[in-house]
C-alpha cells in the first residue's frame, strides 16, 4: 500500500530525494519549503530549489513562517502516513512531532550519531575524514538524535569537495529513502537508538574560519578549501588583495609558515606546503594559477601574514 506523505525541505540537496519520491508510488500531500527571499537588494525574488521544482510539478506548496494552531489544525486535516524532511532549514514543534499517527523520519547528511547539526558535509571534510554517508532516523525534540532506520557510507578522497560531496550524497539519499519508505510500507522498520558517548558536532560555518592559517598543516588547509569550496571559499591576503583558492594540492617542500615558496604559487604550511592551482582574486573571475602569476610578481620567501 503507498503511503501519503509530507516532505519538507528547502535547497538543491533535497531536491533528488524529493523528485525520488515523487516518481514513486507514494502519493505526496504538500511541500514544506522556506518563503522566497528577496535577492540584490529587493530587486528579485528568489524561490528555493524545493519549490522550483515542485511548481514544475504542480504540487501543493506550503511556506508557513510559524508552526501556529492554523497550521497545526492544516497539517493534521492532511492526514499523512509520514512526514519526510531534509534540510528544511526550520524546527518543527514538539506538537507536531508528538502525534502517533504520523511519523516523522530526517534524512541527514552524515553517519549518526557524528556530526550532528547544521553543517555536517563540510565539517567531515574539514576533519579529513575517511568516510561519511547519510542515515535516515526518526525525529525527536533533541537535535539529530532521534534512532536510526538507515545508514550508508561513502568514500572521502583527497581532492572532494563541498559539492561534488554534497551531490553524492544527495543522489545516496534520493536511493535510500525509497528502502526506507518500503520498510515502514511493510511493518518491517526497526529503528536503532544512538551511542550519545560517540556524538560530535557540526557547528554552522562562521565566515572567520574561511581565512587561512598558515601555521596549520597542508593537509588541514587543503581539507578547509575544499570543505568551503564553492562557499564561502577559504582565503588569504597578498599585497592588500584578497584571494580565494578554488583548488590545491600539497606538495612536500619546507618553508616558514606562510613561505611563498616558488613562482608556481607553492606556500610553506607548518607540515610541507600547498600549490595553488584555481584562485579568484578579489573582484576578478576565477582562473589557473598560472594565469594569476603571469601578471603578478611572486616575491619569493615573502611571509603571508595571517594578519
Amino acid at each position: 500500500m503507498a503511503l501519503k506523505l509530507i516532505f519538507m525541505g528547502t535547497p538543491e540537496f533535497a531536491v533528488p530525494i524529493l523528485e525520488s519520491i515523487y516518481k514513486s508510488n507514494h502519493k505526496i500531500l504538500s511541500v514544506y519549503t522556506q518563503s522566497p527571499k528577496k535577492k540584490n537588494r529587493g530587486q528579485k525574488i528568489d524561490s528555493t530549489p524545493v519549490q522550483q521544482y515542485s511548481e514544475k510539478q504542480g504540487l501543493n506548496l506550503r511556506f508557513p513562517e510559524t508552526f501556529d494552531e492554523e497550521e497545526y489544525e492544516f497539517f493534521k486535516s492532511l492526514n499523512p502516513d509520514i512526514v519526510v524532511v531534509v534540510a528544511y532549514g526550520k524546527i518543527l514543534p514538539p506538537k507536531f512531532l508528538n502525534s502517533t499517527k504520523i511519523k516523522f523520519i530526517n534524512i541527514h547528511a552524515s553517519l549518526l550519531p557524528k556530526w550532528r547539526g547544521a553543517a555536517p558535509i563540510q565539517r567531515s571534510i574539514m576533519n579529513l575524514d575517511k568516510k561519511t554517508g547519510i542515515s535516515i532516523m526518526q525525529i525527536i525534540p533533541k537535535l539529530d538524535s532521534g534512532p536510526v532506520l538507515i545508514k550508508s557510507e561513502i568514500e572521502i578522497k583527497n581532492d572532494t569537495n563541498y559539492e561534488t560531496l554534497s551531490k553524492k550524497l544527495s543522489k545516496l539519499g534520493a536511493s535510500k529513502i525509497l528502502d526506507a519508505l518500503h520498510l515502514i510500507e511493510i511493518n518491517k522498520a526497526q529503528f536503532i537508538d544512538q551511542n550519545e558517548n560517540e556524538a560530535t558536532y557540526a557547528k554552522k560555518i562562521d565566515k572567520s574560519e574561511a581565512r587561512i592559517n598558515w601555521k596549520d598543516s597542508a593537509k588541514k588547509i587543503i581539507g578547509k578549501i575544499n570543505a568551503l569550496n564553492p562557499n564561502p571559499g577559504t582565503w588569504f591576503k597578498l599585497n592588500d588583495s584578497r584571494i580565494k583558492i578554488i583548488k590545491a594540492s600539497e606538495v612536500k617542500k619546507k618553508g616558514k609558515p606562510g613561505e611563498i615558496l616558488s613562482q608556481n604559487f607553492t606556500i610553506a604550511c607548518a607540515d610541507n606546503a600547498i600549490q595553488i592551482l584555481e584562485l579568484k582574486k578579489e573582484g576578478k573571475k576565477e582562473m589557473k594559477a598560472f594565469e594569476f602569476v603571469k601578471g603578478h610578481n611572486l616575491v619569493i620567501g615573502k611571509i603571508l601574514t595571517n594578519e
